[in-house]
């Protein structure tokens, strides 16, 4: 089918190239906008106990609750009489902004000792803001700016969940437009130096924006449906720019390789839409269903990357499939002028013996020593993922010199643990709740219980603790109190940051099993059809779960630990990591391993279709592949990396741990595992049970080689290639993918 898609391209490829336009004009014109329909938050369970207790304040108890926390000073006293009238002023003119449903202080609240400072050079306001996330997030931007044009020159800091979210937002959008900035010059050179030529550099850089800007539409258009986060279209544009890189490179290097040998342009495209593209098909659609496994957690945060992911993939790997080759059909050999870089990058598969050639024969003779030394790094590198602790982002997440974080520092230093937020308990439907308070007040950690409020049936306790809410002390306090039996016939909903922080991590574990079986059983099955071998995709699976949690442990190491954190910029570290960004990590770098597992299997595959040698096979794969894995790879982990630029904390993670994951997986395991591996395994890497081969006979891909009617071909040894393996099959009988 793709022999006769490739002459079809070739035929039309100035229609496929004017559709392109088109479809690239109305994906810009479906994207705009996009920006303005994104929304922050969403990384909370909407159906925990958590959320039900928010719910139930904001209904029963508007007036309780600290979403943004105003902390004024700049007096020796916030008794004085002119700040205690300025002081209730504010709190009047903050409570009549719109989206506040209720505002308190320390001047209006009968001088609370928990609204003042030990000091007393600081008082609070805490104000209760209406909506979810994203509409407190945006009132905390009408409010902050208001109290300050009318503070008469006091100093007014902001703190609080919404005032987090709000700074959270701004300094990501800040940092990614810096990133991009930094790595646009990068990339450019790197394709220049990689591609060779500026024709060929400027290719991926086309599919790269219609990848793009087609998952932006995709996500303008679902933004009226379902919620959208802030810090997807940016993740996923770096998304889309690698792996439309990924993918053309893949795709113009097959090209090169048949224009080389003297094909010409109608004939060089027949065998890279067959083999590179297919190839490219079924990569695109392994990153696709990895990131779908997104789909089963509830935090919308989550849901948001499988939305844009699986756009950007798909239309990635269209754009590879259908819209390069027509480029390359019009740009013929053209493909390789003005290549400036030439000497330095040398011949991009090197005659004979190449240096990857070299260097797999090299791991194959001693495949035990290499193998088993790097498994031992990568376990060596994975085993601090054992200390790990889970948390959400805070003020924290931002540099110690941002806004919100130097006033939430303020609330520890100096006030007492209330101004810091209590945890709110709400009892439905219990008569009396003393003795339940008492029962509370027990649990180790809890200073004091008190009764806030009560509207008819339900009532409002505040617990009062030591613990800090965002630690792993605050999600044990909330497991404790959570374990205290309620009242005969009340529902008791415990709430707070600690609590959230708890319900989400919980969360995400009970869909994690759901997510991975998504992710290995679709790769498992994929791989299968397109190798017919039922041990190359258990290796794969095995290779890339040892690669991941080599990056796991460095993300503990480094982030929740503290260790060779100047290497990133010396991210502030909290003894936790934001239970979301590894199971983002583990879809997104799963997706990318298999990527390149399937380019360098696709090459192996068709060079032991036509030899039957299984060594010579996998150096030639890797000979032919090595350089453009590689090249691939750096690449994609240089735009990753750039992120570690930014002050989030969070955005820094995901970052540095997907180039991370990338560096190791396109180095030690496609370089020295993958070879390892498969000289021990010899012809067993594919062997398939009776069964599942006939399977594939019917439903699996063939190539070529594999027609009764196409007779085996003995191909010579490049120069200096290892001794031929006892795999080889004898003269004028073909291999079979599946059979021993």
């Amino acid at each position: 089918m793709l022999d006769h898609v490739s002459a079809a391209l070739y035929r039309r490829r100035f229609a496929v190239l004017w559709v392109s336009a088109v479809s690239l004009v109305l994906a810009w014109i479906g994207g705009l906008g996009v920006e303005h329909r994104l929304v922050h938050g969403g990384f909370s369970d909407p159906g925990a106990q958590s959320a039900r207790a928010e719910r139930l304040v904001a209904e029963h108890f508007p007036a309780a609750g600290g979403d943004l926390v105003l902390l004024l000073g700049g007096t020796p006293s916030v008794d004085s009489p002119e700040m205690t009238s300025l002081g209730t002023a504010l709190t009047r003119r903050a409570g009549q902004i719109k989206g506040v449903r209720a505002a308190t202080s320390y001047w209006t609240a009968g001088h609370a000792p928990a609204l003042r400072s030990r000091d007393a050079s600081i008082g609070l306001i805490t104000l209760s803001l209406s909506g979810d996330e994203d509409d407190r997030a945006k009132t905390a931007d009408r409010v902050v700016p208001d109290i300050r044009r009318h503070a008469q020159g006091l100093t007014v800091l902001a703190a609080g969940p919404a005032q987090v979210q709000s700074e959270v937002g701004k300094r990501t959008a800040h940092d990614l437009l810096l990133a991009e900035v930094i790595a646009a010059p990068i990339t450019l050179v790197l394709l220049l130096l990689i591609f060779g030529g500026a024709v060929a550099a400027t290719l991926p850089l086309v599919i790269a924006l219609l990848s793009v800007l087609v998952s932006r539409a995709v996500l303008n258009a679902l933004a009226g449906a379902v919620p959208i986060s802030v810090y997807s279209m940016n993740s996923t544009t770096s998304l889309g720019l690698g792996l439309a890189i990924d993918y053309s490179l893949f795709v113009l290097a097959r090209f090169r390789e048949e224009l080389r040998t003297g094909a010409t342009v109608r004939d060089a495209l027949g065998p890279t839409v067959s083999r590179a593209g297919r190839a490219v098909a079924f990569s695109a659609l392994t990153v696709a269903l990895s990131l779908m496994a997104l789909l089963v957690f509830p935090q919308f945060f989550l849901r948001s990357f499988a939305y844009g992911g699986i756009a950007v993939v798909l239309s990635a790997a269209a754009g590879a499939v259908f819209v390069l080759p027509a480029l390359l059909a019009v740009a013929g050999h053209l493909v390789d002028r003005y290549d400036v870089f030439a000497r330095l990058r040398g011949p991009a598969v090197a005659p004979g013996n190449g240096r990857w050639y070299r260097f797999a024969t090299v791991v194959m003779r001693r495949p035990v020593l290499y193998g088993s030394g790097v498994v031992v790094l990568l376990a060596l590198l994975a085993s601090p993922f054992t200390r790990v602790a889970s948390g959400l982002f805070d003020d924290r997440s931002l540099p110690a010199s941002s806004q919100v974080h130097r006033a939430t520092q303020l609330l520890r230093d100096r006030f007492d643990a209330d101004a810091l937020g209590t945890v709110p308990v709400v009892v439905q439907g219990a008569q009396t709740v003393e003795p339940y308070a008492r029962a509370l007040s027990r649990v180790p950690d809890v200073r004091r219980v008190t009764a806030s409020s009560r509207d008819g049936d339900t009532t409002l306790l505040s617990v009062v603790t030591t613990a800090e809410q965002d630690s792993p002390a605050g999600t044990r306090l909330v497991r404790r109190l959570r374990e205290v039996s309620p009242p005969a016939g009340a529902t008791v909903s415990v709430g707070g940051r600690a609590a959230e922080v708890q319900d989400s991590t919980a969360a995400i574990a009970r869909a994690a099993p759901a997510a991975i079986g998504i992710v290995v059983g679709s790769s498992l099955v994929l791989l299968f059809l397109f190798t017919g071998s039922v041990l190359m995709p258990v290796k794969a699976l095995a290779l890339n779960t040892l690669s991941l949690s080599a990056t796991f442990g460095a993300m503990v190491y480094v982030f929740q630990e503290g260790h060779l954190s100047f290497l990133v910029g010396s991210p502030p570290h909290t003894g936790t990591l934001d239970a979301t960004i590894p199971i983002l990590t583990f879809c997104v770098a799963f997706g990318l391993s298999m990527d390149y597992e399937v380019f360098l299997l696709a090459r192996i595959r068709e060079r032991y279709l036509l030899t039957g040698d299984n060594t010579e096979s996998v150096a030639f794969g890797l000979q032919h592949t090595g350089r453009i894995i590689t090249a691939a790879a750096v690449l994609v982990a240089a735009v990753l990396f750039v992120f570690s630029v930014s002050g989030v904390t969070m955005l820094k993670l995901l970052g540095v741990s997907l180039a991370l994951a990338v560096v190791l997986d396109a180095t030690l395991v496609r370089a020295v595992l993958v070879p390892s591996f498969m000289k021990l395994a010899g012809r067993a890497n594919w062997w398939a049970p009776a069964p599942l081969r006939r399977l594939h006979d019917r439903i699996g891909l063939r190539e070529d080689a594999e027609s009764p009617s196409t007779p085996p071909q003995r191909l010579p040894a490049p120069v200096g290639s290892a001794k031929r393996s006892r795999s080889r099959a004898r003269p004028g009988r073909r291999p079979r993918i599946g059979r021993t």
